[in-house]
């Protein structure tokens, strides 16, 4: 007989796609699966666009000052527990797999309420409410780093990895075995030459107007050095890195792309090195491709992008400079004589390889699995 899985979470893409990643690897298992989100996320676009049935509950962000929302927080939140608890029992759902963020919270209440196990998964070093939440009760709590302060209260606590898309796993084993092709198809679709490093520059799909200032800024400095260039700048931000270039009087080896809808795993595939924030999806890729990073942390929130990347710049795999000291002169010292030191990087590649997971979503699965089945 068949389990049935609960996955909940969402908001961001860095959030959903572990989830479908781990939904993939229970219906590799023959699990039955249903995502929990909000209508606000990208879960509402990306669960269904991936074949995955999505039930919605109310968006319930915990209050953090005294206000309107303070007031309306207890009804709201009932309301969504409410919402859970019907999802979850038509579901008939043997486990539930929460991966943070508001859909979180309800789905790992009515559980607790209806005796259904509980898998918390944090992907973040900082780890958030939701989570933190679900871990007192959860009968297993699962990692993506090390360094996380977080643990079952009560149940087993593992580092398994960030659940990965499927293509960059797939990458990720290839370039374990040496093939050369990913690369050589990477080099043809952005028109690079495959023999000379890469430095790959990505601020995700937003981009990092600070990195895409730096680097403009650094265009002399990236001529005289030779360094070949893959920028992708953020949609819709190309246009200012482009009028630079024209300005600068052009460069061969650079080369602009404003956002990979789909395809990343190749512009990985093309670089020796990636100049990047420190998001934990781009930490953990970084790390099952072997890929060294030069890492610039979004300097808003709580600090968990500069604690996402502590343990690989700890183990050697990757530099780091914090947003405020990224600067012409940073960039100029740090990271372009990096890109053609071969020596060191491919010393930070095996670094980074030896932090990484790339089967985190079968570990995952597999422990969802144990603990559904023993409820079972």
């Amino acid at each position: 007989m068949s389990l049935s899985f609960v996955l909940a979470g969402g908001g961001t893409a860095g959030h959903v796609n572990p989830l479908l990643s781990t939904a993939l690897a229970l219906r590799e298992r023959g699990g039955a699966v249903r995502a929990v989100g909000t209508s606000e996320g990208l879960e509402a676009d990306l669960v269904p666009e991936a074949g995955v049935e999505l039930s919605t509950i109310v968006r319930v962000p915990f209050p953090r000052r005294p206000d309107m929302d303070m007031l309306r927080f207890p009804v709201r939140y009932r309301r969504a527990v409410a919402q859970a608890t019907e999802i979850l029992g038509k579901a008939g759902a043997d486990a539930v797999i929460g991966f943070g963020g508001y859909a979180s919270t309800p789905v790992y209440r009515a559980a607790k309420a209806l005796g259904v196990p509980v898998v918390v998964h944090e992907q973040n070093a900082k780890p958030g409410l939701a989570n933190r939440y679900g871990a007192r009760f959860a009968e297993a709590v699962a990692l993506t780093f090390d360094s996380t302060p977080l643990a079952a209260r009560a149940g087993v606590t593992q580092t398994v990895g960030l659940p990965l898309r499927p293509a960059i796993a797939d990458l990720a084993r290839t370039r374990a075995r040496g093939a050369d092709a990913p690369r050589l198809r990477a080099a043809e679709r952005f028109g690079l030459d495959p023999g000379l490093p890469t430095l790959l520059v990505t601020g995700g799909s937003l981009g990092a107007l600070h990195l895409n200032d730096v680097l403009t800024s650094g265009l002399p400095a990236i001529r005289r050095a030779g360094v070949q260039i893959l920028h992708l700048t953020g949609r819709g931000k190309d246009g200012a890195v482009r009028a630079a270039l024209r300005e600068a009087g052009g460069y061969g080896r650079y080369r602009v792309v404003d956002y990979l809808l789909r395809g990343m795993e190749e512009a990985y595939a093309a670089a020796d090195l990636v100049l990047c924030r420190s998001g934990a999806g781009t930490v953990a890729e970084l790390c099952a491709l072997g890929l060294p990073g030069f890492f610039v942390p979004l300097p808003i929130g709580n600090g968990e992008q500069e604690r996402n990347a502590a343990d690989v710049v700890a183990a050697g795999g990757a530099a780091l400079v914090r947003d405020r000291d990224f600067d012409l002169t940073a960039f100029e010292r740090d990271v372009l004589p990096l890109v053609g030191d071969a020596a060191r990087l491919e010393a930070m590649a095996a670094a980074s390889r030896g932090l990484g997971h790339v089967d985190a979503a079968e570990r995952l699965a597999d422990l969802a699995v144990r603990i559904g089945g023993e409820k079972g």
